[in-house]
């Protein structure tokens, strides 16, 4: 089996940080304890309303980390120049919504597809590597391909929440699902189907020659379901991650998590 990357997303940092508007917690101490506690990359989100990483976060953070940074913005042309200038190691196009609390399904490679190809077109113009954060259908994966991306990222919020409805307390909290609220049977059954769309995309997006990686409400209990997938290669993970470390510390949270996704050759 292939090494499994774990990527760890810093944003939670970042929004804790800009809760006060202060320099507390500093996101690149946690840039250097990340990388020194087994992080092969780093993943942060340069959103347009910039209501966690900065500008100047990014900058700084490709600069001195010691390990790949994966940088997750949108289309929209602004970012997208200064994604260029900036020259992350990679680029990962995501949906972004102002009202969304965080990134919710997959990118539009149909509806945006000219948009797309623009910023594919560009990123590669500055060397730029570029990976779409898509749902798990095989048409999403023919068209990243056809639209030039060299990796996807399956967006695995559907499974996560299934997931969570089934083996935690979500359903008896304020966050509930509400559309998952269902018998245990009915939850199991999609679980089962929504583990499948992902196993049979991250198998056809292998054959088209793309690299796979997987995220959005991975954490210690349910990724172990993507260690099953030796299509996928890389994981993205942020907010359980950070969730954890309030109680553990960040070296031991990142450390458990890149102990649980390790694969034995």
């Amino acid at each position: 089996m292939k090494k499994m990357t774990l990527g760890v997303n810093i944003d939670h940092i970042a929004v804790l940080r800009e809760a006060r508007k202060v320099n507390d917690p500093d996101i690149l101490q946690a840039l250097y304890v990340a990388c020194e506690s087994g992080a092969d990359q780093i993943t942060i989100h340069l959103r347009e309303d910039r209501r966690h990483i900065q500008d100047s976060d990014v900058k700084n953070i490709i600069s001195l980390s010691k390990v790949p940074v994966n940088l997750e913005c949108s289309i929209n042309r602004e970012i997208l120049d200064i994604v260029a200038s900036l020259k992350p190691h990679r680029a990962t196009l995501v949906p972004e919504k102002r009202e969304e609390v965080t990134t919710e399904g997959g990118l539009d490679v149909f509806g945006f597809s000219s948009e797309i190809s623009y910023a594919i077109e560009q990123l590669h113009d500055a060397l730029i590597p570029v990976s779409l954060f898509v749902d798990p259908t095989i048409e999403a994966m023919e068209q990243s391909k056809e639209l030039g991306a060299e990796m996807v990222e399956l967006h695995t919020g559907h499974f996560a929440n299934l997931f969570n409805m089934l083996n935690s307390a979500l359903p008896y909290s304020n966050h509930s699902v509400k559309e998952l609220e269902l018998p245990r049977y009915e939850l199991s059954s999609r679980l089962e189907q929504a583990l499948e769309e992902i196993k049979k995309a991250a198998t056809y997006a292998n054959k088209l020659g793309l690299e796979v990686a997987a995220g959005h409400g991975l954490n210690y209990q349910n990724v172990h379901e993507m260690m099953q997938i030796e299509e996928i290669c890389e994981l993205n993970i942020g907010q359980s991650i950070i969730a954890r470390s309030v109680f553990t510390g960040l070296s031991d949270a990142v450390k458990e998590m890149r102990k649980l996704i390790s694969r034995h050759v």
